[in-house]
């Protein structure tokens, strides 16, 4: 009960005067039946007992439609009130922190290295699973997604919906936009999208398993941005030091991660204030982004917000159901000639 009426409390209806609407079809019925009620006049009826027979028959499937029509109209009317479900109180912070996560799509994260679960899997697959662990524990915070190839580009850009973010980066694909490695142009656009943000902590999660092949601008470049503009960036690495392949000659052991810049990357956490990371496997990645968690709290909350859903796509569904089941009836009716109860 106690639950029940949680959920009521959370419930609302924008547009709730539209609920005035619901006994229309009553009213019309009233008005036009007292007109033909009035207007009626006795007549001969030769075939008395046929009729009679139909009608016991209608009466009989009159239930059905009458409740199908009630359904629908109900539900419609729900659905043009516009009801909305309040979620549970989100605090944020008065001085933001924004949190841009940059992802490596080159052609080397297929690489499969990695385990989760028992299972080997690519290092991207691996990368998302974290990742989308440490995106929704960041409560308060704007994240935002930057993917990176040749080329990068803005996936999502940052918001406080970290549910968007998470099934934005959980349906990423390599070779999206590329097969080489654009670092200094993912550190050049999320400069330029907190450049309009000068109150605001900004941190840079980069991760790669390569170095700086691609892109219309270096890393060096890149770096003096994120310097100009107070940008803290914490590379990490990812990829294992040793795996297991075939050859010709047999098994043997290869370093998957020998193209892996940890010059630069380390040039960059320490010119910007950040720290540089190596994920050699899931529990270091784990271990990295708790570590982030410590060293990128988030502020103290003293603002709250509450997330809207929308609701009436619900109470539609159902009456679109409600009048499909109600023509199908109709039809069934009419094509096989029912006559038992419905």
């Amino acid at each position: 009960m106690e639950t029940l009426l949680t959920v009521w409390d959370n419930l609302s209806f924008m547009w709730w005067w539209a609920g005035l609407l619901f006994p229309l079809p009553w009213i019309i019925q009233w008005l036009f039946g007292e007109a033909q009620n009035n207007q009626t006049k006795p007549i001969f009826m030769p075939f008395y007992q046929q009729l009679t027979q139909a009608a016991s028959h209608t009466k009989r499937k009159a239930p059905a439609r009458s409740t199908l029509l009630f359904i629908a109209w109900s539900t419609l009317i729900i659905s043009v009130c516009r009801p909305v479900y309040y979620g549970e109180p989100i605090s944020i912070p008065n001085e933001g922190r924004d949190l841009m996560v940059a992802v490596d799509l080159s052609g080397s994260m297929q690489t499969q290295d990695m385990v989760v679960n028992g299972n080997e899997v690519d290092r991207l697959v691996m990368v998302k699973t974290v990742l989308g662990d440490f995106i929704q524990r960041r409560v308060g915070d704007r994240i935002g997604l930057i993917l990176f190839a040749d080329t990068a580009y803005l996936q999502a850009p940052l918001t406080f919906d970290r549910t968007t973010v998470e099934q934005l980066l959980s349906e990423t694909v390599i070779g999206l936009v590329g097969d080489s490695t654009a670092i200094g142009d993912a550190i050049g656009l999320a400069a330029k999208r907190f450049s309009d943000k000068p109150n605001v902590n900004k941190v840079l999660v980069l991760l790669t398993d390569g170095q700086n092949t691609a892109g219309n601008i270096t890393p060096d470049q890149a770096l003096s941005l994120a310097v100009d503009q107070n940008i803290k960036i914490y590379p990490i690495g990812v990829g294992a030091d040793a795996m297991t392949v075939n050859s010709l000659f047999g098994q043997r052991q290869v370093n998957p991660s020998a193209d892996l810049d940890e010059g630069l990357l380390t040039r960059l956490a320490k010119d910007t204030g950040g720290q540089y990371f190596r994920a050699r496997d899931t529990q270091e990645l784990e271990q990295i982004y708790r570590l982030l968690d410590r060293i990128e709290p988030v502020e103290d909350n003293q603002q709250t917000l509450r997330p809207q859903h929308a609701l009436f796509y619900w109470s539609l569904t159902v009456t679109l159901a409600a009048l499909a089941l109600l023509a199908l009836l109709t039809w069934a009716t009419r094509q096989f000639n029912w006559k038992v109860e419905v």
